[in-house]
């Protein structure tokens, strides 16, 4: 039985301590936050429950399997169930295009706006389903411990075969000529932080999950995933320390020893690390001798995904959106991503994401109230800074005047009695994400796959990492693969 330090109960840091405590070794995680989850977070104030970050459950197997992997059914710990339509596209106050996994009001609606398109579209979600087995079979589901593992002929053919030289919106648009097709198929690249424009074109997987695999409701939020999670690691035998934060990976020779949290030390045989992987390497392994490539010259000129702005209104009407989740685009999409990625600056017209699950689930908000989170994103902390008070109420206030001018919400600045802002500030305080980037590394081809940070660190032995900054990448179901693929490492090293 080792002894085994987590930093972190994020998704990623929970699920490893769960699978590492059920495998018989003793699991501590110490998380600096007095709530598990990570950015899975929650603000609960006046009767109104917000989820602070991630909301749309996708590729409900993956958060399951770390329930079965004990022998448990995630069904004991929380109630859910599918959402249909999953999302609804506002292009204008007047037009919507709500989106169904029902393949029969799909393709109703597809033939509504063109023959050819509704074909084009089915193609294209033919296309990116085989790039996808590939992806999962070679790449996601791997670690690539050394050079040889990537640079040999099958992967390197696999790598081929994913077609990922181009960008997301081009790959699109070879299939569907509506662009509001193309804008419903391109931003979700946004999800894990990257410019469709620009990120490879294999992120176009996204839609093709949702509409495959459906989305899910978890009652309560999506922290109450965490809180499962929580439960069952405690139930294994596990503890966990919060209003603990690390302040160091201890190293000796290339070997880590423990962690530091002020002047106490926690000698460990081994350390799985949740915190953001470029915050670990400036903050917690402060000798850059002991990182290998990673000084912090590297860590500055590596890319990051967007961040966010995100509003949490609790009102006192009940609005009817349509959908649970609802993505209001701006009237010049591409405008509005370069100025995120390319310009650096707050987008005028951006596009938001509004999501109000008091809808659908009382316990959220009080009767006759309504829970609203939006989000819009943002670029990060070394591309704009200024989120001083008078810049966050000025732009609370553009956002909330595009909320009364194009959606249902018309009045809802004379309703509003709970509110309660994030920034990129919060992200990076909070959460320490580098950068305030809420997704991590921007996943752009040199930081996917071997380029990105490993499960295994190479340069310091019985030291793993997991979360959004790790491969295989952001987004919950992505992130819980990178805890197995962490589990899998430390496996490797010690049996």
């Amino acid at each position: 039985m080792k002894q085994i330090a987590v930093i972190g109960a994020g998704v990623a840091g929970l699920a490893s301590a769960i699978r590492l405590q059920h495998l018989g070794h003793q699991v501590h995680i110490y998380e600096k936050n007095h709530k598990p989850g990570g950015k899975m977070h929650q603000i609960k104030e006046q009767g109104f429950t917000f989820d602070v970050g991630p909301t749309i459950v996708m590729m409900k197997d993956l958060y399951e399997e770390v329930f079965a992997f004990c022998g448990r059914d995630l069904k004991d710990y929380m109630d859910y169930g599918p959402v249909d339509p999953m999302l609804t596209l506002h292009f204008s106050k007047d037009e919507a295009m709500p989106l169904s996994t029902d393949l029969t009001k799909l393709i109703h609606q597809l033939e509504g706006i063109s023959d050819e398109d509704a074909q084009g579209y089915l193609a294209f979600l033919a296309d990116i389903y085989k790039r996808y087995l590939i992806a999962k079979d070679h790449f996601l589901t791997r670690s690539f411990r050394s050079a040889w593992d990537f640079y040999n002929p099958r992967t390197i053919y696999q790598a081929l075969r994913l077609r990922t030289f181009n960008d997301a919106y081009s790959s699109i648009a070879k299939f569907v000529k509506d662009d509001r097709l193309r804008k419903s198929l391109a931003f979700q690249t946004l999800y894990i932080g990257i410019s469709p424009y620009q990120g490879p074109s294999l992120y176009s997987i996204i839609p093709m999950i949702e509409l495959f695999y459906g989305v899910q409701y978890f009652k309560g939020g999506m922290h109450a995933y965490a809180k499962a999670m929580e439960k069952l690691f405690l139930e294994l035998g596990g503890q966990i320390h919060y209003g603990a934060s690390v302040d160091e990976i201890l190293v000796e020779g290339k070997q880590t020893t423990g962690i530091r949290l002020g002047d106490t030390v926690v000698p460990s045989d081994a350390v799985i690390c949740n915190a953001d992987f470029p915050h670990a390497m400036v903050n917690l392994l402060p000798d850059e001798k002991t990182r290998g490539k990673y000084t912090d010259n590297k860590i500055a000129k590596m890319e990051y995904s967007c961040s966010c702005f995100l509003l949490y209104l609790g009102v006192d009407k009940a609005y009817d959106l349509g959908s649970l989740h609802n993505i209001f685009f701006a009237q010049d999409f591409q405008k509005n991503v370069n100025d995120l990625f390319d310009e650096g600056k707050l987008p005028t017209d951006p596009s938001y994401y509004v999501y109000s699950p008091s809808q659908i689930d009382e316990t959220m908000a009080p009767e006759g109230h309504q829970a609203i989170y939006v989000l819009v994103p943002v670029p990060e902390l070394s591309l704009y800074k200024d989120w001083s008070d008078q810049a966050v109420a000025a732009y609370r206030d553009l956002i909330l005047s595009k909320m009364k001018a194009e959606t249902v919400f018309e009045d809802i600045d004379e309703h509003i009695v709970f509110e309660q802002i994030y920034t990129p500030k919060d992200f990076e305080e909070r959460f320490n994400a580098y950068n305030g980037a809420t997704f991590g590394l921007k996943p752009t081809l040199l930081q996917s796959n071997y380029f990105r940070p490993q499960p295994k660190f190479k340069a310091v032995d019985n030291l793993y990492f997991c979360g959004s900054s790790t491969h295989p990448g952001a987004g919950v179901p992505i992130v819980l693969m990178s805890a197995q693929l962490a589990v899998e490492e430390f496996l490797h090293d010690n049996n």
